[in-house]
């Protein structure tokens, strides 16, 4: 008996569906990580809702890197 392609599926179809589901399960983990954060953030009052903020900002302007305050903030307090 000769086996045929229509026997199963060929292994590019298999790479594609496996593809698209890691992209599903990254696409689903992201948004369940970015509710998880909101639902954080609504538990927390407003006080520490802002300053959560200012930190978040000032590391995304910083990068990863170790924290070092400003110019102005160093030589004058505040």
């Amino acid at each position: 008996m000769v086996s045929t392609a229509q026997d199963g599926i060929s292994r590019k179809k298999q790479e594609r569906i496996q593809a698209k589901k890691a992209k599903d399960e990254k696409k689903a983990k992201a948004r369940q990580e970015r509710d998880d954060r909101k639902r954080h953030l609504d538990i927390q009052d407003k006080a520490t809702r802002k300053r959560i903020k200012r930190h978040t900002k000032r590391a995304d302007r910083r990068g990863s890197g170790p924290h070092r305050d400003g110019f102005f903030r160093r030589t004058f307090g505040g």
